[in-house]
């Protein structure tokens, strides 16, 4: 013993101490690690295909979808600028912003790659108007398309390379998360998915952009793996900021530091995937391991994401649609309603139960969907408008019915509205596939219907349509740099 050193004695008690604590699964996973020296085949497999995606052409169809979240993401930091997240992230990165590198949307703003994507993560999570993921229980947009944007002005990508490596996020981030376990992981463990799926994520996106080699994107996921982080404690955030902060800014600013690290020489573990005090040894998925390269170049996970129709939190999707199909059908006035039924999946009751929030409040919207007929970005965060007495007298007339049955259906977020009229009768619908989601999906016209909604009010009509113009002819665009003068404050 006298021999040992310090190092050594500290390295074997911990060692043992480990064994002792390691679960099952995960010491399967170490007991099937390959050697420190070798790159296990799950490693090459993803790596390889990372370091790829900026010269792989996409299909069609990816390219068309990944051009409607390249624009609902921007629209909802642009519009998210109006909103105290995106206040507090626009101040932070006009203080503390570097070089003048990279875009912050809605501002004057140019600054560093690092502090633009951290604000523009910030932006776009700034409400709930950003798109979701529900086979991963992450929100993929907020952060992966600020980290490629960021690394993208910093090294003038073009624009089939800036598509690239947003596909390449949403591809890597929410696999992370599947593999995990998405929404029993986080009640289970306490983290994050959406903070660890959007770290992994944006980190793949700002690795695409910079042009990294696989043996760089090796060592760029053992930097995120140290940086994946996040507790599920954003449920208790109340104001949205720490919020839009867990979801947005963190994990962009994670993937865009990673992503810098390697580019400018730094070396890393090389396969954070395998051997000694691995990923999945630490974090200990529900899954197999091989989900993380599943389908991957088959299946874009892209093409698995959901737009929000409405600029509100997901639970509340299905009944304003379902409640706007009634009065299509119906045509009935506030003063011919008696009551309103919504059912939703018990768990899904309880995010949006009568909330101090107006975007995440069901029964206050269900108000405004009845008053207006329709639900806009403005009518869904005026906070002055909950104390409304006309608001308020249509908001008791909403009850909410957590349903175990429809909780058998998620993620796919089911909702069954009845509407008991004053003259005795009801009627009711139950929506199973909201708007915007894969197997409802949005068009075009209805993705740049939202997103004028979300823009025009901020930067104006003409900025507005070359913006689009420019968003959907992205194979043109010599470098994503022109995207600037389109995207802030004149």
């Amino acid at each position: 013993m006298s021999d040992l050193t310090r190092r050594d004695v500290l390295k074997q008690a911990g060692g043992a101490l480990a064994a002792s604590m390691v679960p099952p699964r995960a010491a399967a996973l170490a007991s099937a690690a390959a050697p420190p020296s070798a790159i296990s085949p799950l490693m090459t497999t993803l790596s390889t295909y990372m370091s790829e995606a900026g010269t792989r052409a996409l299909p069609e169809a990816v390219v068309e979808k990944t051009k409607h979240m390249i624009l609902d993401t921007l629209a909802a930091a642009i519009s998210g600028s109006k909103l105290p997240p995106g206040k507090c992230a626009i101040q932070f990165a006009r203080a503390y912003g570097g070089d003048k590198i990279a875009t912050v949307a809605a501002s004057t703003v140019v600054c560093g790659p690092i502090e633009a994507a951290l604000a523009n993560g910030m932006l776009a999570h700034s409400d709930e108007t950003d798109d979701t993921h529900p086979p991963s229980q992450s929100h993929p947009g907020c952060s992966v398309v600020p980290s490629a944007l960021a690394v993208g002005e910093k090294s003038g990508i073009d624009g089939a390379r800036f598509m690239r490596a947003v596909a390449l996020g949403y591809d890597i981030g929410p696999r992370f998360t599947a593999t995990l376990g998405k929404i029993q992981y986080m009640v289970d463990s306490h983290r994050s998915t959406h903070a660890i799926s959007g770290t992994f994520g944006s980190a793949a996106a700002a690795g695409c952009a910079a042009s990294l080699n696989a043996q760089q994107m090796r060592w760029l996921l053992s930097y995120t793996a140290q940086l994946a982080s996040g507790l599920a404690s954003w449920q208790r955030d109340t104001e949205h900021v720490e919020k839009a902060f867990d979801f947005g800014g963190m994990p962009a600013k994670n993937g865009v530091t990673a992503a810098m690290l390697v580019e400018a020489g730094g070396s890393a573990v090389d396969d954070i995937l395998s051997g000694a005090d691995n990923f999945f040894q630490a974090f200990v998925p529900r899954n197999d391991p091989a989900m993380l390269v599943d389908k991957l170049g088959d299946r874009y996970e892209i093409t698995r994401t959901n737009v929000k129709k409405w600029t509100v939190g997901a639970p509340i999707q299905a009944p304003l649609d379902a409640l706007e199909i009634l009065l299509k059908k119906h045509r009935f006035e506030p003063d011919q309603v008696k009551q309103v039924v919504v059912r939703v999946a018990t768990n899904e009751a309880t995010i949006v139960n009568n909330r101090e929030i107006p975007d995440i409040c069901l029964q206050h919207l269900c108000a405004v969907m009845l008053l207006d007929k329709t639900v806009t970005f403005k009518s869904a965060h005026e906070k002055a408008r909950m104390g409304d007495a006309g608001v308020l007298r249509e908001r008791a007339k909403v009850q909410l019915v957590p349903d175990e049955a429809l909780e058998r259906f998620l993620p796919r977020r089911a909702a069954i509205v009845d509407v008991t009229l004053t003259d005795g009768k009801t009627v009711s619908e139950r929506v199973d596939d909201v708007r915007g989601t894969s197997e409802n999906p949005m068009s075009r016209d209805e993705i740049v219907a939202k997103a004028r909604d979300l823009i025009t009010p901020v930067l104006g009509a003409a900025t507005f349509g070359k913006l689009v113009d420019r968003i959907f002819d992205l194979e043109h665009l010599k470098n994503v740099r022109e995207l600037r003068p389109l995207l802030q404050r004149v």
